[in-house]
């Protein structure tokens, strides 16, 4: 497959100014991409034989290396075509992309973006901050969401970390629905709030408005875990690009 290195660091320098800085002479091909202000890496292209990443081929290929925080979503990513554990950087928080073609251009640009705010400073993740999609649980035996929108179409809902006002949240329902319902915009978030019993605790409320219905037997928590790698739905959480399609 063709490399779409050059495709990506365009990318990089149009949107976040960033040019490749070569550091290492034993290392010509390994280029950082950083922050200018607060020096931190957000990606790291470089060209690698393939058995680096447990191959069985010692052919060159072209890589990129991003920032990822989100453990669930790191694990569903490694299971897909392309994904690696970071190559030479911290396993856990880091993780390799195959940049010859595997992995569509604009997956990797999503997870460069990702990277870019996971490493910014906290006055450039406010400037460059995109809107993110999340799949956000509720419990029916403590609130009737199955009805929620009956009468309305904006609701206050428990604010999740990380949610913000324009992103998507999509309502996952649990037992005994299992199932995604509803895809809601983000019209206002961090309204103060405070509850607390034996089941929750609320410190901060957002306003979700309702932007289409699914039916029951769409999206299950089957179809999730197996089209979808998703295993679990214990907290907001983001969703994987496959996923994002389909509910569209």
């Amino acid at each position: 497959m063709a490399s779409i290195r050059a495709d990506i660091e365009k990318y990089i320098k149009k949107e976040y100014k960033a040019s490749p800085e070569y550091l290492w002479e034993k290392n010509p091909s390994f280029a950082i991409f950083r922050h200018e202000d607060n020096r931190k890496w957000f990606a790291l292209t470089a060209t690698i034989s393939m058995d680096k990443l447990g191959m069985a081929s010692s052919e060159d290929v072209d890589v990129i290396n991003v920032k990822i925080d989100d453990l669930m979503l790191r694990d569903i990513l490694l299971q897909q075509p392309g994904f690696y554990p970071g190559y030479h950087m911290n396993k856990t928080s880091w993780i390799t992309i195959l940049i010859d073609g595997t992995v569509s251009l604009d997956e990797i640009c999503n997870m460069v973006d990702a990277s870019f705010l996971d490493t910014a400073s906290k006055k450039k993740k406010d400037k460059f901050r995109k809107p993110k999609e999340w799949l956000v649980p509720a419990n029916p035996k403590y609130y009737d969401i199955e009805h929620a929108f009956d009468d309305v179409d904006e609701i206050d809902w428990k604010q999740g970390a990380g949610i913000i006002k324009g992103d998507t949240v999509f309502m996952y329902v649990g037992a005994p629905v299992s199932a995604i319902l509803y895809k809601c915009r983000v019209t206002e978030a961090d309204i103060p709030y405070d509850y607390e019993d034996k089941n929750l605790k609320i410190t901060a409320l957002m306003k979700i408005k309702l932007q289409k219905r699914y039916k029951p037997d769409k999206f299950t928590f089957e179809r999730l875990k197996t089209d979808y790698g998703i295993y679990a739905v214990r907290g907001p959480r983001g969703i994987p690009n496959s996923l994002s399609a389909a509910l569209k």
